[in-house]
C-alpha cells in the first residue's frame, strides 16, 4: 500500500492556465451580473408601468427560470459538450444586453430581461463542469470561484451605479462587453477546454438526469445548498427591515456599512478559512459555518439593545459562516459526479437558488416576532450539516470503488 503524499498543498492563488482561464471568466460573468441585475426593479419602474408585484415578479423569475431550467441546461452541456453550449449562453448573453440598449417598451424590455435566465441555463452548469474537471482534488477553485464573486460583488454595483445615471445605452453596454470578453476567452482556448471532457460524453447515457435523482448524494448536497441559501438570502431582504424598525432612516447608513465589511471580509478570510480546512476535519469545518452564522443572528438580535459593536461583530460571524459553507454544495458536487454527468450534476444543484425564494418569504411571516425570527435562522443552518457532513467520506468510498473496477478491467 502507498503511503498517503505529504506534498504540502499549493497555496489558494496558484492555479494552472485553464483553472486561471476559468476563474478569469467567472470574474467577468459577476461584474457583468452585479453590474445590472440589482438595478433591474429601478429600470422597470423608470421606464415601464408596471405595478411592484409585477416587477418583483419579473425580476424573481429571472432567477427562477435560471433555477429550475438548470436542469434542462445541464442535461443538455452532458449531451452536446459544455463549450458550444457556453458559447450559445454567452452569446445570448451578449444579444439581450445589446437589445435591452435600443429597445423601448414593457413587452420588449420583460421578454428580454427573462431571456437571461435562459442565457444562464447554459453558462452556470458549463463554467462549474469544466472548472470541476480542471480542479485539484480538494476542489479549491470553487473557493477562488467564490472569491471572484465577493469581487463582482464590489465591483459591479459600482460600476452600474455610475452608468445608470448616465444612459441606458451605456448601462447596458458594460455588461454586453463584460459578455463579449469571456466569449472570446472561450474561443480563443475552446480546443484546451473541450479536451477537458475527452470521451466522456459517450460513456454513459445520453441524458443521465434519471441517476442524478436517484443520486442521495447529490440531492443531500443540493438541499444543503438551499437550506444554506435560504438562510443567506435574509442579510439582504429580512435584516435590512429588521434594522429600519429599530434605527428608522440611520438603517440605511448602518446597512451599507455591513454590506461593504461583509464584502471585504469575504475576500480577506477566505485564505485563513482554507487553510484551517487543512488543519481540521471537513465535518468540523461544516459545524464552524453552522455556529457562525447562529452566532450572527445572535449578535444582530442583541445589537438593538446592547449598541452597534454587536452589527459589525455580527456581520464577522456571518461571514465566517458565508465563507465556510457556501462554496460546499459545489466542491460536494465535484467531488460525487463522474465527468460524463458533471454538467447535469451541477444542473440540478442549481435548484438550490429556490431558497432565495423561499427565504425572504418565510423571513417576511417570522419577522413580526422578532425573537422567534432570529432563534428559527439561528437554528435552521444547522438542517445543512448533516446533509454535507458525509459527502466526502462516501465520494472517497466511491473512487476507491472506481479505482478497484480499473485495476481489475
Amino acid at each position: 500500500m502507498s503511503k498517503p503524499s505529504d506534498k504540502k498543498p499549493p497555496p489558494l492563488w496558484r492555479l494552472d492556465g485553464l483553472q486561471a482561464l476559468l476563474a478569469a471568466g467567472s470574474l467577468l460573468n459577476a461584474i457583468a451580473f452585479f453590474a445590472a441585475m440589482p438595478f433591474a426593479s429601478f429600470y422597470l419602474a423608470s421606464r415601464t408601468s408596471l405595478s411592484e408585484v409585477a416587477i418583483g415578479a419579473v425580476v424573481g423569475s429571472i432567477a427562477l427560470i435560471a433555477s429550475v431550467g438548470g436542469v434542462v441546461g445541464g442535461m443538455l452541456v452532458d449531451r452536446f459538450g459544455t463549450v458550444p453550449m457556453m458559447v450559445l449562453g454567452l452569446s445570448a448573453y451578449v444579444g439581450i444586453y445589446t437589445g435591452l440598449t435600443v429597445v423601448d417598451g414593457a413587452p420588449a424590455i420583460v421578454s428580454l430581461l427573462l431571456g437571461l435566465g435562459v442565457a444562464r441555463l447554459f453558462v452556470e452548469p458549463g463554467g462549474k463542469k469544466l472548472m470541476s474537471l480542471a480542479a485539484d482534488e480538494d476542489g479549491r477553485i470553487f473557493r477562488v470561484r467564490y472569491m471572484v464573486l465577493c469581487f463582482g460583488g464590489i465591483v459591479g454595483p459600482a460600476i452600474g451605479g455610475v452608468l445608470y445615471s448616465i444612459s441606458a445605452v451605456a448601462f447596458f453596454a458594460v455588461p454586453a462587453l463584460f459578455y463579449t470578453g469571456y466569449l472570446l476567452l472561450i474561443l480563443a482556448r475552446r480546443k484546451r477546454l473541450a479536451a477537458l471532457e475527452g470521451g466522456a460524453e459517450d460513456g454513459g447515457p445520453r441524458f443521465p438526469l434519471r441517476a442524478a435523482l436517484r443520486d442521495r448524494l447529490l440531492l443531500a448536497a443540493t438541499a444543503a445548498g438551499l437550506v444554506i441559501f435560504f438562510v443567506f438570502s435574509q442579510f439582504e431582504s429580512m435584516i435590512p427591515l429588521y434594522m429600519a424598525g429599530e434605527w428608522g432612516e440611520d438603517a440605511v447608513r448602518y446597512f451599507a456599512g455591513l454590506f461593504i465589511a461583509n464584502a471585504v471580509l469575504a475576500l480577506l478570510l477566505q485564505v485563513p478559512i482554507v487553510w484551517l480546512s487543512r488543519k481540521v476535519q471537513p465535518n468540523l469545518m461544516v459545524v464552524i459555518g453552522c455556529v457562525g452564522f447562529a452566532l450572527s443572528f445572535l449578535c444582530f438580535y442583541a445589537a438593538a439593545t446592547e449598541g452597534l459593536f454587536l452589527l459589525y461583530l455580527g456581520i464577522v460571524f456571518w461571514t465566517v459562516g458565508e465563507g465556510v459553507l457556501l462554496p460546499l454544495p459545489d466542491i460536494a458536487v465535484h467531488e460525487i459526479a463522474r465527468d460524463d454527468r458533471k454538467g447535469t450534476y451541477f444542473g440540478v444543484a442549481e435548484i438550490r437558488y429556490l431558497g432565495f425564494f423561499a427565504g425572504p418569504f418565510v423571513g417576511g411571516l417570522l419577522l413580526g416576532s422578532d425573537a422567534i425570527y432570529f432563534v428559527v435562522m439561528a437554528l435552521s443552518i444547522f438542517v445543512s450539516a448533516p446533509l454535507l457532513m458525509s459527502r466526502r467520506k462516501t465520494a472517497a468510498s466511491n473512487r476507491r470503488k472506481e479505482v478497484s473496477v480499473g485495476a481489475d478491467a
